[in-house]
């Protein structure tokens, strides 16, 4: 009689949660399989009833995010034929490339931004957390429950204090301005979450350091840090995410120059109206960095999300 593990699924149970496993998996995708093929629809296809899953693909929502354009005169068309593939696809409505769109400015504030504001984020993060996990800090509870505080509150609670104080001392619509801002924001999600990691490196190897004659900094910097990795990757993920997707501070202090991605995608204006496509397109390529960022990183994420489940 063959034993059976009461801790090994059985292939039924592997098959099941299989299943239920690519269910998920294919229901969260759904809604950004159809923004990205959105991006590569007609106009027309984009708001046709029923919706069009067999379609045509076409770049026109590519061209008109990077793209302004302006109508002209048939006798104008005629006398100037266009020079490249993008041209073309404007001359089918009946119009010309008048410069590039703003949406290439919009999309390098935010990884000015966000990446600014995350790496600020997790370096002061990190530093606070050693502080608050090895030393002795007066009203060491009382403070960090102050620093989580400052995550409880809604952002529209404090926006307009805030839009004061930003336009007071001259910071609106400035990049140092909103990565300062972002970098307050998280950087009670980063104490918290970094404290967690470094409590669970025994402090023994700081002081074995320190017996042979580091330095606290470099016991930090030599022993903590490489140990601490994939906590601050995971810390930076969220922080990332925060920043890179923010929208209320993002409409409320900036306009032009610090102007980043989120509230410019959403008033992309096409002929007659919304330019899905455009929109769907910009969406696409706003996904990407933090995509890219995470994948780099999943290495260390799965093991930073786990990290001290299980104690020995």
């Amino acid at each position: 009689m063959s034993g059976h593990s009461i801790t090994e699924p059985s292939a039924r149970q592997k098959w099941i949660a299989g299943a239920l496993v690519i269910a998920y998996a294919l229901i969260t995708l759904m809604p950004l399989l159809w923004i990205v093929a959105t991006g590569f629809k007609s106009s027309p296809d984009s708001i046709a009833y029923p919706p069009k899953v067999l379609f045509e693909p076409t770049l026109e929502g590519y061209v008109n995010l990077f793209t302004t354009q302006t109508r002209q005169t048939e006798e104008f068309l005629a006398a100037n034929p266009p020079k490249t593939w993008y041209e073309e696809i404007v001359r089918e409505k009946g119009m010309v490339i008048a410069g590039p769109s703003r949406f290439g400015e919009r999309f390098m504030n935010s990884v000015i931004i966000g990446f600014g504001s995350t790496f600020l984020s997790v370096f002061l993060g990190t530093l606070a957390a050693y502080a608050f996990s090895r030393f002795r800090v007066p009203l060491k509870d009382d403070l960090l429950f102050f620093v989580l505080s400052t995550r409880m509150m809604p952002p529209i609670a404090v926006a307009i204090p805030i839009f004061l104080m930003f336009r007071s001392l001259g910071m609106s619509d400035t990049h140092a301005g909103m990565i300062l801002l972002y970098t307050a924001v998280n950087l009670s999600l980063s104490v918290w979450l970094l404290k967690g990691f470094i409590d669970e490196i025994p402090r023994e190897y700081e002081e074995a350091a320190l017996i042979d004659g580091y330095t606290r900094f470099q016991a930090f910097r030599k022993v903590v840090l490489p140990q601490a990795v994939t906590g601050i990757a995971s810390t930076a993920v969220f922080c990332l995410i925060f920043a890179w997707n923010e929208y209320a501070f993002a409409v409320l202090l900036t306009s032009g120059t610090a102007q980043t991605a989120p509230p410019f995608i959403p008033t992309i204006i096409g002929v007659g109206g919304r330019d899905w496509p455009a929109v769907a397109a910009g969406a696409t390529l706003f996904i990407f960095p933090v995509m890219i960022f995470t994948i780099l990183l999943r290495k260390h994420l799965l093991r930073g999300i786990t990290f001290g489940a299980v104690r020995k």
